[in-house]
């Protein structure tokens, strides 16, 4: 797997504790006996091995793929820091993109910050799967850069700060 996908869905740290990686895909059934399922692609860009985003579905069983959305890298600001500290400006081929060659040791998306992607993860799934994500709410401290830490829980409020 060259995008090592199980590790970067781990640092995605979704609640859903029957989920599995399947080559490059993620997939959950985030409420237990429910027939729609989670499906989370990485969508492809026109270059090749490279890769802009996620791709978020909701499939059932017998009638297939009900609804889908793209999260783009770039919109939810995950490769901001790399792309700023590397000096890759907006509209060159690695700006905001992973990409599958990548230097030996290091994850293709290394630098990543998942809070976006997360974030919207947690919006679309709180409308095809309520109540899923409140139940399970993971610990956000676990991950590969994160200290562990205790962390009181976070109120949700209507603003959001950077």
């Amino acid at each position: 797997m060259l995008l090592q996908a199980p590790e970067f869905f781990a640092e995605l740290c979704l609640p859903f504790h029957d989920s599995a990686v399947v080559g490059d895909s993620y997939f959950a059934s985030p409420v237990s006996g429910a027939p729609l399922r989670l499906r989370i692609d990485f969508t492809e860009t026109i270059h090749a091995d490279t890769y802009g985003g996620l791709r978020v579905a909701t499939v059932h069983p017998d009638r297939g793929e009900i609804d889908a959305v793209a999260l783009s890298f770039l919109d939810h600001g995950t490769f901001h820091r790399r792309d700023e500290a590397s000096n890759t400006r907006p509209n060159t081929r690695g700006y905001g993109v992973i990409n599958a060659y990548h230097r030996d040791g290091r994850p293709p998306w290394d630098g990543a910050d998942t809070t976006g992607l997360r974030d919207a993860i947690e919006r679309y799934t709180g409308i095809w799967f309520p109540g899923a994500w409140a139940a399970r709410a993971p610990d956000r401290t676990v991950g590969r850069t994160a200290l562990r830490a205790a962390v009181p829980p976070a109120a949700r409020s209507g603003a959001r700060t950077r």
